[in-house]
């Protein structure tokens, strides 16, 4: 049945998994704010996510909802709270059998997801093909939007980042206008998508030495201290920014370096170039699927990223900086 998008008032949307995941979706918030106009659109967020998701233009309320299970009183707190919202229309943008039972337990008209995670509770369901990497997670998003009747021909990532939010930050670290450095993520959450980390330092004294740039490391708390390098030309802020910090860094910046990890995606929405090394072996988890979708972007892939040299990906950047 056809979705009077004139008559939707309130929409909930969720993706309350890791940062990366949830700027893939920026596009399918776009497709939502351009097809239900009229609509007050909530989103469910991981609360890491939160003060980030506060910069997407196209969201009107966020609320944090930690990716873990909940106590069958939370989540009929939580229902409550939805039912009292009166939302028109859920989506589950990552697959989730908590949302799934919630949003049936507040009576939302429309509940649209993956088939999965007790499916049997959504009304508007397609099937969850998405570990075959058969296309980028942003046409999956896009497809999920599509079942509800949103859509756009914008497929860009873009958040408006309010300057004000890390200037303390970048001054201190006196990362100025000058745009005379460039960032390292030499992490990533699976330790199969990893670069040696010797390689990002013989990177790092390559940057310093012969392009004379500052290299600034970042990463999460968790992550440990990167190896200094010759001079002072390292600024190591691993575990020392928030995401809405860490993406005026990358706006500033010549450059990223990165794994496959959620700073590349963070680097396009602002429009930094970006450098991702990409495994090439592991269905549903190449570039095809995960790859950077901004307009200077470069990715190195191998099946064994060990084999990928320092001194390839310096030619890399010197090529990009020539751009």
């Amino acid at each position: 049945m056809q979705i009077d998008q004139s008559k939707v008032k309130n929409i909930l949307v969720v993706r309350n998994d890791r940062f990366g995941e949830f700027l893939l979706n920026i596009p399918a918030f776009r497709a939502l704010r351009e097809s239900f106009s009229s609509a007050r659109i909530i989103a469910a967020v991981d609360p890491a996510v939160k003060e980030l998701a506060l910069s997407v233009p196209y969201l009107d309320e966020t609320f944090p909802w930690e990716g873990k299970k909940h106590s069958l009183s939370e989540k009929l707190r939580l229902a409550g709270q939805l039912k009292a919202k009166k939302i028109d229309i859920a989506i589950m943008l990552n697959p989730s059998q908590e949302f799934n039972l919630v949003c049936f337990l507040a009576g939302i008209p429309v509940r649209a997801g993956y088939n999965r995670k007790w499916g049997f509770l959504l009304n508007r369901k397609i099937p969850d093909k998405k570990a075959l990497g058969l296309k980028h997670e942003v046409e999956y998003n896009l497809e999920l939007a599509q079942a509800i009747g949103a859509k756009t021909a914008d497929k860009s990532i873009k958040l408006n980042i309010a300057q004000s939010l890390a200037q303390e930050l970048v001054l201190a670290a006196r990362l100025d206008e000058q745009k005379d450095f460039v960032v390292l993520h030499p992490w990533s959450s699976d330790p199969v998508k990893l670069w040696p980390r010797e390689k990002f330092s013989e990177l790092a004294e390559l940057l310093a030495e012969e392009l004379k740039l500052k290299v600034v490391v970042v990463g999460a708390v968790k992550n440990p201290a990167f190896p200094a390098i010759s001079g002072s030309t390292l600024i190591d802020l691993t575990g020392k920014t928030t995401l809405t910090q860490l993406a005026l860094i990358l706006k500033r910046a010549k450059l990223l370096v990165s794994a496959d990890s959620g700073p590349v995606h963070l680097a396009c929405a602002v429009g930094c170039p970006v450098i991702a090394l990409f495994r090439n072996d592991l269905p549903g988890k190449t570039a095809k699927r995960w790859g950077p979708r901004g307009e200077k972007t470069k990715i190195i892939e191998s099946n064994n990223l060990a084999q990928i040299s320092a001194q390839e990906v310096f030619l890399t950047v010197k090529e990009i900086l020539k751009r």
